[in-house]
């Protein structure tokens, strides 16, 4: 069954994409098919009827889990309602934005570069640095991904093996800027852009390799020529863009929700996107609905992940420098974390190629702390040592063998009876640490604390084992400031 596109008043009433849409097997022009207007039984606005639809998708015959990304991309471009796409810089930030719900992604320069190179996007991050990156997000997701292809890194030639390159690290869309190089962030100053010719060919180029890689690839045109010359030329050179043959729109950096509703005017049947900077851009900030009432369809948040990446790794480092770590509610547990990597379904799927050796030597391998074997204790060679049963070697921890000055051989005399109690109280007075093992037990206490690995704990325990109660073995101040006590109870 073909999709049906909902539309939400009478002037909705089009075929997405008729301009643009040629037949072909992924795009039949039966594909599209006009379904009912919604209206109010009171009134016959549609008004009150038209939320109910936001984000709606349209259910489309083709998608599979072999949909390209290009594919499932056109798929939520030609779905009713806006859609929202926040920025990612790796494929941790891209994961989280797949596990948060949203349908598609987009790259950004700005924070790959920052990412990356530790530097600004000025045009310091490079093709190759991009296509590596990208290839590692899209890798990372089943989501779509748009990659941020600057201004092509060049020519047209230069443009066209940019664009190659991006369908080969598995984007499903690509921005394309008309910006001249070093390029500039696009709510920075020091903008130009090339001339009007230059940029049409840029996106020429682009929907040429497309077809010379037999990609359907989806091509953002991005003009950067509201700052850097004026309004009326960023609608030319729109126009111009779209009769190249881009697939979606984008003006950065406009000024007013006027300017943004006269853009989405061009060619209404080009997608628009809009691009929300965080913060304090030029562009007015405006939510999904109220973009979806100027006329946009896509919407990108470019800087949300990573400023509040940046501010939460401040406050971490200002933490720990304070001789406290951060807090449990500023950041998710271990097992939180460990499920967001993987590595849940990593173990799950280790399973299936689990073999009886392979346990029992990762199970060696494991053990960092203890580090002495114990073989069979009459010294004979172990018997019967076929696959189906092999050998358990049983790891044990170093222990302090002076089993007790009286010179009892008691395991539970002299030092097996006392217990080590290592205390640590930060600079504010808060207790970071108080744990108690068997004294006999020293081989990994380094691990705990690794100040302590200078220090002759066996001698110290040699001198208080006779002594009878609680004794204060350590009590100093490590180069942190905190204040470390070691107690024989």
């Amino acid at each position: 069954m073909m999709p049906s596109v909902v539309t939400r008043n009478c002037c909705d009433v089009f075929l997405p994409y008729y301009h643009r849409i040629r037949p072909s097997a992924a795009y039949p022009i039966s594909y599209f098919k006009i379904g009912s207007i919604l209206q109010s039984k009171n009134t016959g606005s549609i008004s009150t009827t038209r939320r109910v639809n936001f984000r709606t998708i349209v259910s489309c015959s083709d998608s599979s889990t072999g949909e390209s990304p290009a594919k499932s991309l056109r798929r939520i471009l030609d779905s009713p309602g806006i859609h929202q796409g926040p920025a990612c810089f790796d494929a941790l930030s891209a994961k989280l934005v797949e596990r948060a719900g949203f349908e598609f992604c987009f790259t950004t320069g700005f924070g790959i570069s920052a990412a990356r190179l530790g530097l600004p996007d000025t045009g310091f991050i490079s093709y190759g640095e991009m296509v590596d990156q990208g290839q590692q997000i899209t890798q990372a997701v089943s989501i779509p991904i748009i990659g941020d292809g600057d201004n092509g890194y060049g020519n047209a030639m230069n443009v066209k093996r940019t664009v190659k390159g991006f369908i080969k690290a598995g984007f499903a869309g690509i921005i394309l800027e008309d910006q001249v190089s070093p390029k500039a962030c696009g709510h920075t100053c020091g903008r130009k852009v090339v001339s009007r010719e230059e940029a049409v060919m840029r996106i020429k180029a682009a929907v040429d390799a497309r077809e010379e890689s037999g990609s359907d690839i989806v091509i953002v045109a991005r003009t950067d020529s509201r700052q850097a010359v004026s309004f009326d030329e960023s609608l030319w050179r729109s126009r111009a863009l779209a009769d190249a043959g881009a697939d979606v729109l984008f003006i950065d950096a406009l000024a007013s929700r006027e300017e943004m509703k006269v853009f989405c005017k061009v060619y209404p049947l080009v997608p628009k996107m809009a691009n929300m900077l965080e913060g304090g851009g030029r562009t007015p900030i405006l939510n999904p609905i109220e973009l979806e009432d100027v006329g946009y369809k896509l919407v990108v948040y470019p800087l949300s992940l990573m400023g509040v990446s940046i501010r939460a790794m401040q406050d971490a480092l200002t933490a720990i420098r304070g001789g406290r770590i951060p807090p449990p509610g500023s950041m998710p547990s271990f097992e939180e974390i460990k499920d967001i990597l993987g590595f849940n379904t990593y173990y799950d799927e280790e399973k299936r190629y689990a073999t009886s050796t392979s346990q029992f030597s990762s199970q060696r391998a494991s053990s960092n702390v203890y580090s002495i074997q114990r073989g069979a204790q009459d010294g004979t060679e172990q018997r019967d040592q076929s696959p189906q049963y092999p050998v358990v070697e049983v790891i044990t921890p170093d222990v302090y063998s002076n089993y007790g000055a009286d010179g009892s051989r008691d395991p539970f005399s002299g030092i097996w009876s006392r217990t080590l109690r290592v205390k640590i109280t930060g600079q504010d007075g808060f207790e970071k640490l108080d744990v108690r093992i068997p004294a006999g037990f020293l081989e990994g206490i380094t691990n705990i604390v690794p100040a302590l690995g200078g220090v002759n704990i066996k001698a110290l325990l040699d001198e208080a084992t006779l002594e009878v109660g609680g004794k204060q073995l350590l009590d100093f101040n490590d180069t942190m400031g905190d204040r470390i006590q070691v107690f024989l109870e």
